[in-house]
């Protein structure tokens, strides 16, 4: 299995989605899961039982889905918060932790109304303090890092596979070779 981390709004659940249809292999969002199985959605699962009854459920959830064996698994951003969630997910998964920073992920979610922990007057100061405390848990359990910054889904998608045949996990055919560049001519 492949797992992705990182903090909310990095693109785990996009990335994944591609991902697993470039491998063929099964695609499963540990926060959809959650919210099939609450019946609401994790917003208001965290205003009506807060917090800590939501991570309760997230760890039933995620030692669930860490046992699935092959497929890609997004994670929701605040999973790498409970030690058996980070081993859970670490012993039955390459963990590929996609890393970006807190402004660049504001820009991105400045307008969201989904997400519970950044539903604060200051979203930016939110995502800095998620990334002081979150970034040394996601770099430990990772396997791998690769750092969002602008790049597009496809290429994102890329340097992971890159790196997965470049560790022996999957079959090179997989991989897409570098484009030729291209001269014009005039």
């Amino acid at each position: 299995m492949i797992c992705l981390i990182g903090l909310p709004g990095v693109g785990k659940s996009t990335v994944g989605r591609h991902l697993a249809r470039s491998l063929s292999c099964r695609f499963v969002d540990s926060d959809a899961e959650i919210e099939k199985r609450l019946g609401c959605t994790i917003r208001e699962y965290f205003e009506r039982e807060g917090e800590a009854s939501f991570r309760d459920v997230e760890q039933a959830v995620i030692a669930e889905l860490a046992g699935l064996g092959e497929g890609v698994l997004a994670t929701g951003g605040g999973a790498v918060l409970r030690d058996a969630n980070r081993q859970a997910l670490r012993d039955a998964s390459t963990v590929f932790y996609l890393r970006s920073k807190p402004e660049d992920l504001f820009r991105r979610l400045r307008h969201d109304t989904h997400r519970p922990l950044l539903q604060v007057r200051d979203p930016l100061r939110k995502l800095r303090e998620l990334f002081m405390q979150r970034d040394p848990l996601y770099r430990r359990m990772a396997h791998f890092t690769i750092d969002t910054g602008r790049p597009s889904i496809p290429n994102l998608v890329n340097m992971i596979l890159m790196q997965l045949e470049l560790a022996g996990l999957v079959d090179p055919a997989l991989v897409p070779s570098p484009v030729e560049p291209r001269v014009l001519e005039t």
